[in-house]
């Protein structure tokens, strides 16, 4: 029997990205729009109460839209929009939370989560939830992330050579430094922390790829921790999850003399973290693919969860 997915918002970045997964699935019918009518709501609720699982790949306000037109309680529905990401009435698609696989297996309504907050809240919930991170630690944390990321428009303005050397955009760029980033209140709420952090995203010349750094002072710690045993915490926490892997302590294999690889990850569905630092000075560095486990990927994994599939499958 075979399963029919519509992907609302099929022709953006992480519409196409989840095209090229689901096609590896022999027992998924794509339904598919015409081009024309991707905006016609009525052509778009019909796909929509068609389907077993609806990915909404789409701006806020669309996203909305589009939850309205499902009238068809047996239709799943998977966002990756921020519309929805802290909706109670939504689960949050992050499975390695811990409790969060099983209300991801029994949702309707799954929010994928958004590229940075991903990296964040994966770095930080476990040492919350362990007791050595307090929750008003005034945390602050950096995001170097691929222009993929950024949409279509953005994606046509930087691989544009004539543009690109316009608006100077060889270097990296800082953003939303009016501390008014959209995905800030899931990265409080899922984190466990009581305030926002102080969050400032980097958006930098080349496709796809992330990395999200959190310094931590180890003095203001509960229990004066050191990186080791922030090392520690995390590992056990993550110990036999899939795509998350806590790489071993200070590992150079990340390294390029001294430099940081962002990229190692493109193309998976995985999430690596590293711990550098004494017992002074901790970094927290996740790495992963913005189009992967940042969107489309993480997006086909909580896919996998709702229907019963093997989490991993077409995945790796």
């Amino acid at each position: 029997m075979s399963i029919a997915v519509f992907v609302d918002g099929q022709e953006g970045t992480t519409g196409l990205k989840l095209n090229d997964y689901l096609c590896k699935f022999p027992d998924i019918e794509l339904l598919k729009i015409d081009p024309a009518k991707r905006k016609d709501p009525a052509a778009r609720s019909l796909l929509l109460n068609e389907a077993d699982i609806a990915f909404l790949c789409l701006p806020d306000d669309a996203a909305r839209q589009s939850v309205s037109l499902v009238t068809n309680p047996k239709t799943k529905i998977i966002n990756s929009s921020t519309a929805f990401r802290t909706d109670p009435s939504w689960v949050y698609g992050l499975p390695e939370l811990k409790g969060q696989r099983d209300r991801i297996r029994s949702a309707a309504r799954v929010s994928v989560p958004g590229c940075h907050a991903t990296g964040f809240i994966l770095s930080i919930r476990p040492l919350v939830e362990a007791g050595l991170l307090p929750p008003d630690y005034p945390i602050a944390c950096h995001s170097v992330s691929g222009y993929s990321g950024a949409g279509k428009s953005k994606i046509e303005m930087y691989e544009n050579e004539d543009l690109a050397a316009e608006k100077k955009l060889n270097v990296p760029r800082h953003y939303a430094l009016l501390h008014n980033h959209k995905h800030l209140p899931e990265m409080r709420v899922f984190s466990g922390l009581a305030h926002e952090p102080e969050f400032t995203p980097i958006i930098a010349r080349y496709a796809q790829g992330s990395a999200v750094v959190v310094p931590l002072a180890a003095r203001y710690l509960n229990q004066t921790a050191s990186a080791q045993q922030v090392h520690e915490t995390l590992a056990a926490y993550y110990e036999g999850e899939p795509f998350v892997r806590v790489m071993p302590f200070e590992s150079d294999a990340a390294l390029d003399d001294g430099y940081f690889k962002i990229t190692e990850l493109n193309n998976t569905n995985r999430l690596e973290l590293f711990v550098y630092g004494d017992n002074s000075h901790i970094k927290i560095v996740s790495r992963f693919d913005n189009l992967g486990k940042g969107a489309a990927g993480a997006a086909v994994q909580n896919m996998n969860l709702m229907l019963g599939y093997d989490e991993q499958r077409g995945l790796v």
